[in-house]
C-alpha cells in the first residue's frame, strides 16, 4: 500500500483505516442517515439498528452482558468527563497515578476546585510502572474512586488493572479505567479485571473515526447525566429518563461515526487483539532495538523485553523534539510527535519535563520496512548516518 507518509502516530489516531470502516460509513450516510430513536419511519429504525450493532460489538470485545451498559460518547475525553462528574460528590476522594493523561488530570484537578474534591496521585517509578500496594495505601474511608490509565501513552507502560480491580472490590471502592491506548490492543474483560466504568476512544486501536468513543457503565451504578435533554423516550417527562443508554446520550448522535466504529471493531473481534498486540508489540521492539543502537538516543519507558503497548518515546541528545519531529515529516515524511503529549504528569516521572519527548506510535498496518526507514532517519539526524555523495 502507497500511503504517501509513513504514518507513526498511531498512539494519536490510527491510520489507515481498514477498508469497511469508510464502506459502512457511506452506506450508513446514504441508507441510514435518520435521527436513530425519533421516529418509527424505516430509516431511523435502520439508523437505531447502527447504533445497536456497533454496542453489541463492543460489548462482545470488552466482555460486557448488556450491550444497553455502553454509552457513545465524542472520544475519551468525553467519556471520561462522563464517569467522573457522573459519580464523584464534593468531599469524596479519588486515588489516581503521576502518569495520567489530562483527561484524567484535569477534571480532577477542576472538581477540586470547585468541590472539594481530595486527589491522591500515587507515584510510579521513571519508567512508569506502579506498585498496587501503592494504591492499596492510598484509600482512605472516603475514597469513592479509583482512576487510572491502562497504558501511558508516553511510556507504553501497561498497568496492573486486574490487581487494582481486586483491591477496589476488597474495599468497596469504584475502578474506573481510561483504556485510550488499550481498547482493541489489549485483552479487555470488565468483569474479570473489576472495571466498573471503562473509558474508550472509537480513533485508535479500534480502527474507528475520530468523534466516536464511550464509557461503559456497571449496571449497579447510576451516574448523574452529564447532559440532559432530547433522548426520544419518555419525552413526556421533564427529567432524563432513567433508562439506559438514553440516560447518558441526549441529543443526536453520531450515527455514521458509529457506523465506522462498529466495522472498525468487527475487524478488531476478526484480527483478535493479542494478534494485533503482538504484531504491534514486534514492530515495537525492532524499532526499540535500531534506536537504542544509535550514539546519543535515549529510549523512554520500559525496556525492550517487558510488555508494553507500541509507543516509543525518546531523546535525541543535542536536539529539540520538536526539531527532530519536524525534520522527520519535512525531509524523510514521517509523521511522529513531538513535546508533552497532553501528560505534564507522565513528563514529570520520567524526569523530562524540560525537554519532552518524541513519540513514535506503530500501528497494526506498519511494515518493518517503515520501521527502518524510521530508525535510518533517526540514524541521519543525530549524525551518525551513513554519508551518500
Amino acid at each position: 500500500m502507497d500511503k504517501g507518509i509513513i504514518y507513526m502516530d498511531n498512539a494519536a489516531t490510527t491510520w489507515p483505516k481498514p477498508p469497511q470502516v469508510m464502506e459502512a460509513m457511506e452506506r450508513c450516510m446514504r441508507e441510514a442517515a435518520a435521527n436513530p430513536g425519533r421516529g418509527g419511519h424505516r430509516m431511523a429504525v435502520q439508523a437505531s439498528r447502527v447504533l445497536f450493532e456497533g454496542r453489541k460489538a463492543l460489548a462482545k470485545l470488552f466482555r460486557v452482558g448488556n450491550p444497553n451498559d455502553i454509552a457513545f460518547a465524542l472520544n475519551t475525553t468525553h467519556a471520561l468527563n462522563m464517569a467522573l462528574a457522573g459519580w464523584l460528590r464534593a468531599g469524596d476522594h479519588v486515588v489516581t497515578t503521576s502518569i495520567e493523561h489530562n483527561s484524567v488530570r484535569r477534571p480532577l484537578e477542576a472538581m477540586k476546585r470547585k468541590l472539594g474534591l481530595n486527589v491522591t496521585y500515587v507515584g510510579t517509578d521513571a519508567q512508569g510502572r506502579l506498585d498496587p500496594r501503592k494504591v492499596r495505601e492510598a484509600i482512605r474511608s472516603e475514597t469513592r474512586l479509583i482512576a487510572l490509565g491502562h497504558s501511558s501513552n508516553l511510556l507504553g507502560t501497561i498497568a496492573p488493572v486486574g490487581e487494582i480491580g481486586e483491591i477496589a472490590r476488597k474495599h468497596g471502592v469504584k475502578l474506573l479505567v481510561d483504556a485510550a491506548q488499550s481498547a482493541g490492543v489489549l485483552d479487555l474483560d470488565v468483569e474479570a479485571m473489576g472495571i466498573d466504568m471503562l473509558a474508550f476512544p472509537g480513533h485508535k486501536g479500534l480502527l474507528g473515526p475520530q468523534g466516536t468513543g464511550g464509557l461503559y457503565i456497571h449496571p449497579d451504578l447510576d451516574l448523574e447525566p452529564l447532559m440532559h435533554g432530547g433522548t426520544g423516550s419518555k419525552s413526556e417527562a421533564p427529567e432524563q429518563p432513567a433508562v439506559r443508554p438514553d440516560r447518558y446520550e441526549a441529543g443526536t448522535p453520531n450515527t455514521v461515526g458509529i457506523a465506522g466504529l462498529a466495522a472498525g471493531v468487527k475487524f478488531v473481534l476478526e484480527q483478535t487483539p493479542r494478534r494485533i498486540h503482538e504484531r504491534e508489540l514486534a514492530l515495537t521492539r525492532r524499532l526499540m532495538e535500531g534506536l537504542e543502537a544509535i550514539p546519543g538516543v535515549k529510549l523512554l519507558g520500559p525496556g525492550i523485553a517487558e510488555e508494553r503497548t507500541a509507543i516509543v518515546s525518546f531523546l535525541t541528545e543535542g536536539a529539540d523534539p520538536s526539531e527532530i519531529a519536524f525534520r522527520l515529516d519535512r525531509e524523510f515524511g514521517i509523521a511522529v510527535r513531538a513535546g508533552y503529549h497532553c501528560t505534564p504528569l507522565g513528563h514529570e516521572s520520567a524526569g523530562t519535563t524540560e525537554t519532552g519527548a518524541v513519540r513514535a506510535s506503530p500501528g497494526y498496518f506498519t511494515t518493518e520496512s517503515e520501521i527502518a526507514s524510521l530508525i535510518e532517519a533517526v540514524r541521519e539526524l543525530s549524525g551518525h548516518g551513513v554519508k551518500h555523495n
